[in-house]
């Protein structure tokens, strides 16, 4: 007899700016891994099971995952919730509602210019923060995070 596992039914917040500048601007001591992608954006589906282990690795560490879609506010229901769903994608995933990129772009970062995949680590209470403008393999990623450990 098989047993059902209960079903994960993730939620896929719809955001604008100032709630992802929360967590780019907490006091804690968590280290926020950031990540912008699409469900469009090839390089970044593939680095998505990446962030994933991570998630997984650093569970019992001070490290949150924010997985923040580009996707348009109105494909929520048509593709983003299906995405994450069909992926299994359990770190928080949010998609930015926010219509014009050049109104909050530079409160991110100063230096991106837009390109996806980009992950940001941050740490406010060690002021530590690193960015990248390019897909992440696991390797790189947890290289990465090392310095904030």
């Amino acid at each position: 007899m098989l047993l059902a596992a209960p079903s994960f039914a993730q939620q896929v917040a719809v955001i604008k700016f100032p709630e992802l500048q929360k967590w780019l601007t907490r006091p804690t001591d968590t280290t926020y891994v950031i990540n912008f992608w699409a469900t469009w954006c090839a390089p970044c589906v593939k680095e998505l099971p990446n962030f994933e282990q991570l998630r997984t690795t650093y569970a019992n560490k001070k490290v949150k995952v924010l997985l923040v879609s580009l996707d348009y506010a109105s494909q929520l229901d048509k593709k983003v919730k299906p995405f994450v769903k069909q992926r299994s994608l359990k770190s928080e995933v949010v998609i930015l509602n926010e219509p014009d990129p050049n109104s909050w772009l530079d409160k991110v970062d100063p230096k991106w210019s837009g390109a996806l995949p980009f992950t940001l680590i941050v740490n406010n209470k060690t002021k530590k923060r690193v960015t990248f403008e390019k897909e992440l393999s696991a390797v790189k990623l947890k290289a990465a995070i090392q310095p904030f450990l």
